[in-house]
């Protein structure tokens, strides 16, 4: 069972951008923080639909829940860079500094976008069996 207070990265896990981004913060996660499930999955499926009932429309490919508070589009992006440190970091502020209908809308394009360009899977991201403890499918908050 993960920390109370990790950081879920939950993503659209037959999402080739997705998953490709998913592999990013495993790999700079030098802290081991992060912890990841497939919006297709139980937890990913409480999420969409608590988000639905709050946005009026689940959210579309990447979503961050930290410390209460879930993060869409492009703020999760954002908070994600914040979180992982360094120069993700630094990018990240740069970034929150563009008006943020401006960043939801770049997001909500690639977003829109993101199978015809980078492709998608038959089935969810399978995590290697040394992954496998930071991946959730349970809800458990």
């Amino acid at each position: 069972m993960p920390a109370a207070d990790a950081p879920i990265l939950l993503f659209d896990g037959v999402c080739n951008l997705c998953n490709r981004s998913v592999q990013r913060v495993i790999k700079y996660d030098k802290q081991r923080r992060f912890v990841f499930a497939a919006l297709q999955w139980p937890i990913g499926q409480q999420v969409l639909h608590t988000l639905t009932a709050q946005l009026g429309k689940p959210p579309d490919s990447i979503v961050l829940y930290y410390k209460g508070t879930y993060y869409t589009h492009s703020d999760a992006l954002i908070q994600t860079g914040k979180l992982l440190g360094g120069l993700w970091a630094v990018a990240a502020t740069a970034g929150s500094r563009l008006p943020k209908k401006l960043r939801d809308a770049i997001y909500q394009w690639i977003a829109r976008h993101r199978y015809r360009w980078y492709g998608k899977q038959d089935q969810c991201m399978v995590p290697t069996p040394e992954l496998a403890a930071r991946f959730v499918q349970e809800p458990y908050f």
